[in-house]
């Protein structure tokens, strides 16, 4: 057993504990709370003078996929020869040993969203996967943990070069409505064989379809403009299928909107420049308006656009635009799990979830704070020296 004790144990999931003890068993934790006793012969680590918060989950990444220091060699997000591969998984792709990942818990991310880009119309099977381990089935907290759809300009760039569809924003939404279709007559057809008690050919694109149409997985939607976050909106109502918008850089537009119709948002890039025209309206303003509104928000790094070991550098940045303090960190913890779907497991400090937990030496959102321990599933994995 191992207890944390003595310092400012933020939860995530109520009061702020000052002087408060962890207690952490078996991987799990097992005890929160003020003057807790500690048990004889359980290892103590001190945090008094010193924050503690539930590990950091970054909503959106390409952590593992887009190699570090390796050059177009280490990039396997985007399959460009296909606008519609449902049937790829990231799990297949992801590199355990990526110098990221010891990037991401020195930072105090202990786990990530992460997944194909957006090159195509479907790009594929995101997950959530813990930022340490060596073999990456150990490492998965949920997967598949959402099916990646792009809008806007990147797909009809890349497939309007090659004189394909889509080339348009109306070839996008008509390739993605008709993948849908086909999957909703799939499933009719195999559902009535089944009961039939027929052979029926499995068809692998097809069942991660029927899959979103069953709502076991969500679309989650590169969307930028407000028009592409409509378009994207509209499909998944359409299908009557789970959406998260990703990246949502126009959202702050339609904030009442989004508000109104319950979607979630994972907002960023934020912390770089207007390299194309839908970043025209980038601001760290976007996810406090979001909130403000009532919109469930998390904040991303989409590394390796931005590193993900400063994923609390762009909450702090969200904050000094205008969102209040108690969203930024719930948008970087238990917002991010909720919406992933793996709340049951991390973005908070309570008994039952794992012991993915962080000592920092200040408060997280001062750029000069760094983590002192990083633990994951109970397991110091990061002290610094």
């Amino acid at each position: 057993m191992i207890a944390i004790k003595g310092g400012m144990v933020y939860t995530m999931k109520g009061e702020v504990l000052e002087d408060g003890v962890v207690l952490v068993e078996g991987g799990k934790i097992s005890k929160v709370g003020k003057n807790l006793p500690v048990p004889e012969g359980c290892e103590v680590i001190d945090a008094r003078g010193k924050y503690v918060f539930p590990g950091f989950i970054d909503a959106h990444s390409h952590v593992g996929i887009f190699g570090e220091g390796v050059g177009d060699i280490g990039e396997d997000g985007n399959e460009w020869t296909d606008p519609i591969t449902p049937h790829l998984r990231a799990l297949d792709a992801i590199d355990p040993m990526d110098k990221a990942f010891e990037d991401a818990v020195k930072g105090g991310v202990t786990c990530v969203f992460t997944g194909p880009g957006s090159a195509n119309v479907i790009g594929g099977q995101s997950i959530a996967v813990k930022t340490y381990g060596r073999v990456i089935d150990k490492m998965v907290v949920k997967a598949p943990a959402g099916l990646k759809v792009a809008f806007g300009e990147n797909p009809k760039r890349v497939y309007g070069n090659k004189k394909k569809m889509p080339s348009t924003r109306m070839g996008t939404a008509a390739l993605l409505r008709e993948a849908l279709n086909k999957a909703r007559n799939y499933k009719e057809k195999r559902d009535r064989e089944r009961k039939e008690n027929e052979v029926f050919e499995r068809d692998l694109k097809m069942e991660v379809l029927c899959d979103v149409l069953e709502k076991k997985i969500p679309l989650r939607a590169h969307a930028h403009r407000a028009d592409d976050i409509m378009t994207a909106i509209r499909i998944a109502r359409e299908f009557d299928v789970d959406v998260t918008i990703e990246h949502c850089t126009e959202g702050h537009l339609i904030a009442d909107e989004l508000a109104e119709l319950g979607v979630a948002a994972v907002v960023g890039p934020s912390l770089t420049s207007r390299s194309k025209v839908e970043l025209k309206d980038l601001s760290f303003k976007t996810p406090g308006i979001l909130a403000s509104k009532g919109v469930k928000v998390a904040i991303m790094t989409d590394h390796p656009v931005i590193p993900v070991q400063y994923l609390n550098i762009c909450a702090a940045l969200a904050v000094k635009e205008g969102m209040r303090t108690e969203d930024a960190l719930a948008a970087i913890t238990i917002n991010a799990a909720e919406i992933i779907g793996i709340a049951d497991r991390v973005g908070s400090i309570e008994e039952g979830k794992d012991a993915d937990i962080v000592v920092w030496d200040g408060f997280p959102l001062e750029i000069m704070s760094r983590p002192q321990v990083v633990m994951i599933e109970g397991r110091v994995v990061y002290k610094k020296e």
